[in-house]
């Protein structure tokens, strides 16, 4: 990192699923509003360095690291690359996720389970403890925000869907809420954002991309949400006017 950049103290985000979708778009708005940007993807790279020349054309440095979120050494990996190219670690986004199959419970194997609940809450787990040890004051961090991407699917339960997926974000949403007040004394703040139905790939990678126009009626707004419209959720609570935000769950999810 330059000595100039060093200077400008700017601060320094991760954003775990950061090649595409709700991660790609909150990259770019963080960029946007002063940040630099290490983007964590796990296979699609050319998509990750697209967000990382796009960040570049708005001022922001950045780097893409692969990385699974459910392994450890993989976390470990990811933050020492961010802080080694970019700075001290300040902020947190955890975005990583898929639903898995849509099926009724007993119709989805155990294997599928298994991965859904290892990426969406054990890797947020994972990266959760990785930032508190980068940023924690207790541990000689200058302290930082945390924002876990969950799903309004935590309280509506996706009966037929994917109850698998709705549990693991309930786990991620009881995370949130405890972890704030852990981490507290300790300068960091921990908040989520609650999305609803978002037009990303994670349809099609469910294996039912026409779902999105299917069940949009369903929604009071009547539509389903863009990623350029959670990202500045997500951006805000980790910005300096969220400065009394902690152990909130913000949803973003058209009034369901």
């Amino acid at each position: 990192m330059s000595e100039k950049r060093a200077a400008e103290r700017r601060p320094v985000t991760i954003v775990t699923g950061g090649g595409r979708g709700i991660g790609a778009a909150t990259a770019l708005y963080l960029a946007r509003a002063g940040h630099d940007v290490a983007i964590c993807f796990r296979r699609d790279a050319d998509s990750a360095r697209q967000v990382v020349d796009d960040a570049a054309r708005l001022g922001a440095a950045s780097c893409a690291v692969r990385a699974d979120v459910t392994r450890e050494a993989d976390v470990d990996r990811l933050f020492a690359r961010a802080q080694d190219e970019l700075g001290a670690v300040t902020g947190l986004v955890n975005n990583a996720g898929a639903t898995g199959m849509i099926a009724d419970l007993v119709d989805t194997p155990v294997a599928t389970l298994r991965g859904v609940i290892e990426l969406n809450l054990v890797g947020t787990l994972l990266c959760c403890r990785r930032a508190a040890h980068a940023m924690s004051t207790r541990h000689g961090g200058g302290g930082g925000a945390i924002v876990n991407v969950s799903s309004s699917a935590a309280t509506l339960g996706s009966p037929h869907q994917y109850v698998h997926y709705a549990a693991a974000k309930a786990g991620v949403d009881t995370l949130t809420v405890g972890l704030a007040q852990e981490l507290a004394a300790e300068g960091i703040r921990v908040n989520a954002v609650a999305p609803g139905m978002v037009r990303t790939r994670i349809h099609a990678d469910a294996g039912d991309a026409s779902r999105i126009v299917r069940l949009a009626p369903t929604v009071p707004l009547g539509r389903p949400g863009e990623p350029e419209e959670i990202a500045p959720a997500i951006g805000w609570l980790l910005s300096a006017e969220a400065s009394y935000a902690t152990g909130a769950i913000l949803r973003v999810a058209g009034g369901r």
